[in-house]
């Protein structure tokens, strides 16, 4: 789980409000007339977003930043609210994700973010973060999202997944939800580039149980490693460490089914998930 749960006084956030304020207050507009003038957005909404209750919506930021023609320093700080919400042992790894040439990933008990739909992830951070709003909750979906455009790119992200079979068994909240992701998972599985391999029971222990692990190939050849175990984590950088750990991802991916077999038990999964959802 790669989010920061901290608050402070002087968030992010809150520095985001004020420069809505402030520009809201030099063009001479109340929040009634600012939501008239970008959209209809709620005052009740802009309220919160100045008062640093809730993150602003990309499309709220890019028509504010059109609005106000403050050459995408909204957008910027919206960037920045989000970076925020990383803990420190994530920042730096997830910093490079966008440049990356290859990624491969190992999840034990969920499906890896890049993968999961956005209420798949909500319903995922719902658990994990008991105490955490709504609309916290939102921008956290959000980042994980947006973090999923990397798939989007010109050139397709060679991205190699191995979930354990727990991931599949164990349902998040109602039966549609898992029959949304289990969709999307098959569906994916069909981009240039994209590999999922399922672990099975059937083959017992395996080199990761418990963790998570994902391995980044960066442009200039080298290879860094996060390891993620419940709410903590670390970056591994240390070429004899990432060597240890890419031969635990080696040994998990000879233990998992092929991809035709693996998109067979995501299908046996979605038809039983399927079932509950229309009984």
């Amino acid at each position: 789980m790669e989010f920061n749960n901290e608050s402070g006084k002087h968030t992010p956030r809150l520095k985001l409000g004020r420069r809505v304020r402030r520009l809201r207050e030099r063009k001479g507009l109340s929040i009634r007339q600012l939501s008239e003038q970008v959209g209809g957005y709620s005052h009740s909404y802009l309220g919160r977003v100045e008062l640093g209750d809730q993150l602003p919506s990309e499309a709220l930021v890019l028509m504010l930043d059109k609005f106000f023609d403050t050459d995408g320093m909204l957008a910027d700080l919206l960037e920045w609210a989000h970076d925020s919400l990383i803990p420190d042992y994530s920042r730096t790894f997830l910093s490079k994700e966008p440049e990356a040439e290859r990624i491969q990933v190992f999840t034990s008990s969920h499906i890896p973010g890049l993968l999961q739909t956005e209420e798949y992830a909500r319903e995922l951070f719902r658990k994990a973060l008991p105490r955490v709003s709504e609309g916290d909750l939102s921008e956290r979906v959000a980042v994980r999202m947006r973090r999923q455009r990397i798939f989007e790119r010109e050139e397709a992200l060679p991205y190699w997944a191995i979930i354990d079979e727990a991931a599949l068994k164990r349902p998040i909240n109602v039966p549609q939800c898992m029959v949304d992701q289990l969709r999307h998972l098959m569906q994916i599985a069909t981009r240039p580039g994209i590999a999922i391999q399922v672990l099975p029971f059937s083959e017992g222990m395996h080199p990761m149980p418990g963790g998570c692990l994902t391995l980044m190939t960066l442009k200039e050849g080298g290879t860094i490693a996060q390891v993620e175990s419940f709410a903590t984590g670390e970056g591994v950088h240390s070429t004899k460490k990432v060597v240890e750990l890419t031969e635990r991802f080696d040994l998990a991916r000879s233990m998992a089914l092929t991809d035709v077999q693996s998109l067979d038990l995501i299908r046996r999964y979605l038809r039983e998930y399927e079932n509950d959802y229309d009984s």
